[in-house]
């Protein structure tokens, strides 16, 4: 059984605000206000709890750093909970920074091994899997050279093929992809609408609230880190959109004949 579990979960970065300190800062301020490049502690994610299973669809909303890619970089494990516990059960498919990790020198070929195998394939599993993952590129003979010479919507082409040909348990999406010309969107689309009904847990980061009001079992509205609301797909986001756009104006009266006669 696939299952997400989040507790009181938490992520803490901690940063300093300057990235070069010049000698003379160092010695001035060293000398005389104390630390230099003081660290500061940013909370991305404070006291997130989430439970999904087997069947749930779970949609991610809220304005831009509000923490939503982070949260699903929390469920791919990329972030550990600096607070709180995290579990995830099941196989992994995260579609977010798809191109990552590519090595530039080596062929397409090549790359669609690197990357299957760190998405959990084996030589065997890959065996029947590689044409495939090749023919869904659409790069042909371009796949025999450096990927340095790709543009980026053949790298994006590359990386979503390679990503999309594992069955996951648990997909991880971030926001709607964008991938090569037209033709292959399409294609991608269709790819993706697949993998999103034989997932058996889903969590999608989306702006499109059509999108997340169809798919979704339940939305988490996030604000500032946290989360504000969460629940079924029509309360929440009819709440998130007046918290946007303000409660519905009242409507109109229209003044009776005799008064206006009057």
């Amino acid at each position: 059984m696939a299952r997400i579990e989040l507790t009181d979960a938490s992520v803490t970065f901690t940063v300093r605000p300057h990235k070069k300190v010049t000698l003379k800062e160092y010695l001035v301020r060293g000398l005389f206000r104390g630390s230099v490049n003081p660290a500061v502690s940013v909370h991305a994610l404070a006291g997130i709890n989430l439970s999904a299973r087997d069947g749930d669809r779970v949609g991610v909303i809220g304005h831009n750093g509000a923490g939503k890619s982070t949260l699903l970089k929390l469920l791919a494990g990329i972030y550990p909970p600096t607070g709180g516990a995290r579990r995830v059960d099941g196989k992994i498919c995260s579609l977010f920074d798809l191109s990552l990790g590519f090595e530039p020198e080596a062929s397409g070929w090549d790359n669609i091994t690197y990357r299957a195998y760190l998405q959990g394939e084996t030589p065997t599993s890959l065996k029947g899997k590689i044409d495939g993952i090749a023919e869904f590129t659409e790069l042909g003979d371009f796949l025999d050279l450096p990927v340095r010479h790709y543009s980026a919507g053949m790298t994006m082409r590359l990386a979503f093929s390679i990503a999309t040909a594992i069955e996951p348990e648990v997909l991880l999406v971030d926001e709607v992809l964008a991938v090569g010309d037209l033709a292959f969107q399409h294609r991608a689309h269709a790819r993706m609408k697949e993998m999103m009904s034989s997932a058996r847990v889903m969590v999608i980061v989306a702006h499109d609230l059509a999108t997340i009001r169809e798919m979704c079992t339940t939305v988490l509205w996030m604000e500032h880190g946290q989360v504000r609301m969460q629940g079924p797909p029509d309360e929440v986001i009819d709440a998130y959109v007046e918290s946007v756009n303000g409660p519905p104006a009242p409507a109109e009266t229209e003044t009776p004949p005799a008064l206006a006669a009057a």
